[in-house]
């Protein structure tokens, strides 16, 4: 639970004052909130875990490569056909998340993101700490179900991300946040929000994620498996979602054998044709990441393809 770097850009020089813009001044890894995007397919897939219905090798049909809820069509970059489970999250297919959403229905979906953290308070007690927004309506229209299941129409702040992931690195413990480090006689108990079983699996997933056949190849770490989901959404404009205009996410954990350190990058309006989550936000996932490591002294291990995670180890879980 301890947060051993924050860091935003663009930066101020806080010894002048010249030039110095107030939007510069704010530490928005805990003050700004985004849709975090398919980020929350990963929660989205412990809702169908958890239903008993699924395991992570169910066959989703996701011809012909799009489907229609209500008035909207929800496409895939191609046809998949029919796929597992992990592999739905594995290529982010919208087909597959909207199929699940459309069966579990949105109710245990929002329970899941309400007990990972999504919509509260982290609790450190930083000045202008945003909670994100959650929303618990009495009605929903058939495309808000939906689109809850793909992290849009809720708002989170990049540590909440982090946190929420961090329950996948820690046997489905989530732990209290803290900027300061923490000893035995400081450190609060955690709270076991899903199995040790279920976290197990979606990390295994989450490796997959940045193997051959998933998204977020770019996140790799040379000499250690980790894993991970990207996350690419529309920004929000004066008339609604913006054509043109993106946040690039990516949310990982390394390494997944024995976790050590979640890391969440979040990139605001990404420049050029590589603007998505597994481009944009992965390789600096990466280079952050093997830095983290090797400052931690965590020896190298498995290859991402020799992994084969049950549940995370509990020695020198994040």
């Amino acid at each position: 639970g301890e947060v051993l770097a924050m860091v935003n850009y663009p930066v101020y020089n806080p010894n002048s004052r010249k030039n110095m813009k107030a939007a510069n001044m704010r530490n928005r890894a805990m003050t700004d909130t985004y849709e975090p995007g398919s980020t929350m397919k990963s929660l989205t897939l412990v809702a169908a875990l958890e239903s008993g219905r699924y395991t992570t090798s169910t066959l989703i049909d996701t011809s012909p490569g799009w489907i229609r809820v209500g008035p909207k069509t929800y496409p895939d970059p191609r046809n998949y056909g029919e796929i597992t489970l992990s592999r739905v999250i594995e290529k982010s297919s919208q087909v597959g998340v909207t199929k699940l959403a459309v069966d579990l229905g949105h109710e245990p979906i929002w329970e899941v993101f309400r007990r990972f953290g999504i919509g509260q308070p982290p609790g450190t007690g930083f000045p202008g700490e945003s909670s994100g927004v959650l929303p618990n309506r009495p009605r929903w229209y058939s495309t808000e179900k939906i689109s809850l299941a793909f992290g849009y129409g809720i708002t989170t702040t990049p540590l909440q991300l982090a946190r929420a992931y961090s329950v996948f690195a820690n046997e489905g413990v989530q732990m209290p946040v803290s900027l300061l480090a923490q000893d035995e006689n400081t450190r609060e108990e955690g709270v076991q929000v899903v199995s040790p079983e279920i976290a197990g699996q979606v990390l295994q997933v989450l490796n997959a994620v940045t193997g051959e056949h998933g998204t977020a190849r770019k996140a790799r770490v040379p000499g250690y498996a980790v894993g991970g989901k990207t996350g690419t959404v529309h920004k929000v404009g004066p008339q609604g979602y913006i054509e043109d205009s993106y946040i690039a996410l990516f949310a990982g954990i390394a390494p997944v054998d024995n976790p050590r350190v979640v890391t969440v990058v979040v990139i605001n309006e990404p420049q050029g044709e590589s603007y998505g989550g597994g481009a944009a936000a992965a390789p600096v996932f990466s280079a952050v990441t093997r830095g983290a490591l090797r400052l931690l002294g965590v020896t190298p291990g498995a290859l991402p393809e020799e992994v084969a995670v049950s549940a995370p180890v509990k020695e020198g879980a994040a």
